[in-house]
């Protein structure tokens, strides 16, 4: 209990799933809340218990479409004009992280601009999961917890027991987490080296390091498109690797992307539940990362710290 203030958990309508096993994890209910829908597309979420004086924990991933960043952005203001103590956003996977930054003339910095927003709708805090750059996190005004999926990745990896492993990231942007895995693991590492045309399709890629004989562990935050994963496995295979397994947090998976992994070299893809998955498929194997965030949760309700919920 942060002070005196009670804790209560609330979920918007993208992540009910995640918050209910969260819930469930934490042995409480998840609070009651609705959401009026107008005829003209608009819809204004409504808490329907008293959340005077409480600590207040709302789950939403930020996923397209854009609606699901105004429910979490309406539901923090409700909560703050309903008197809540403080208002924490439990964003699993946070949306628009991939514009951080200017990287041609006269474009928006979406990362930037949706922390601004969540400040402004009265957010005191914020717990995520592999933002796609660290350095979002200077983006907020106000504390940020970041979790990682290394707590469930690294040990199911350990447990396949794979002989001749490596550890690659499917781009450079990625080096930092496959190093991080790779020390963990004591493996050896590879990078893959993509070279874009425009958003989502590749112009070139090269592998540097050696594959052959290798069974190989792709690294990422986040597959979306499955392009750069589809295309690194497929290249590894070709230069002998033994086999490739791919782990990526944020379960995107946009267009045909899913089609593409089931014909892809790729042999399995594990991913956590930060984005409810639409579309099942027997390479895809799911991990809930409920409990990392029930912990999560739990500790800075009763102030204290979650360095004990990281791997590395």
């Amino acid at each position: 209990m942060y002070g005196k203030a009670p804790m209560k958990l609330f979920s918007c309508r993208a992540s009910k799933q995640l918050a209910e096993k969260i819930a469930e994890s934490l042995g409480m209910e998840l609070g009651k809340s609705s959401v009026t829908n107008f005829s003209d597309g608009e819809f204004q979420p409504c808490f329907d218990e008293s959340v005077r004086g409480d600590m207040v924990f709302i789950v939403q991933s930020t996923n397209p479409p854009a609606e699901n960043l105004l429910e979490l952005l309406l539901m923090i203001d409700a909560a703050k004009r309903a008197s809540a103590y403080k208002v924490i956003a439990v964003i699993p996977y946070y949306g628009y992280a991939r514009q951080d930054r200017k990287d041609r003339p006269r474009v928006s910095i979406g990362s930037k601009l949706t922390a601004d927003l969540l400040s402004a709708a009265g957010v005191d805090r914020i717990i995520t999961m592999d933002l796609h750059a660290d350095q979002i996190q200077g983006f907020f005004n106000v504390p940020v917890d970041h979790l990682y999926s290394s707590a469930l990745f690294a040990p199911y990896i350990e447990k396949l027991k794979l002989e001749n492993l490596t550890v690659s990231a499917p781009d450079m942007g990625g080096s930092k987490r496959a190093n991080a895995y790779s020390r963990h693991l004591q493996s050896e590492m590879v990078l893959c080296y993509k070279l874009r045309k425009k958003p989502n399709v590749i112009e070139e890629m090269s592998i540097i390091g050696e594959v052959e004989g290798r069974n190989v562990v792709i690294v990422d935050d986040m597959v979306d498109t499955a392009g750069t994963l589809v295309l690194a496995a497929d290249m590894m295979m070709e230069r002998g690797a033994k086999s490739i397994r791919a782990f990526a947090t944020h379960p995107i998976l946009s267009g045909n992307s899913v089609e593409r992994i089931n014909k892809s070299a790729i042999k399995e893809l594990v991913v956590t539940d930060s984005v409810p998955l639409t579309i099942q498929s027997g390479k895809i194997k799911v991990l809930s990362i409920a409990e990392i965030f029930a912990g999560t949760i739990k500790a800075v309700n009763e102030n204290e710290s979650i360095s004990t919920h990281f791997v590395f």
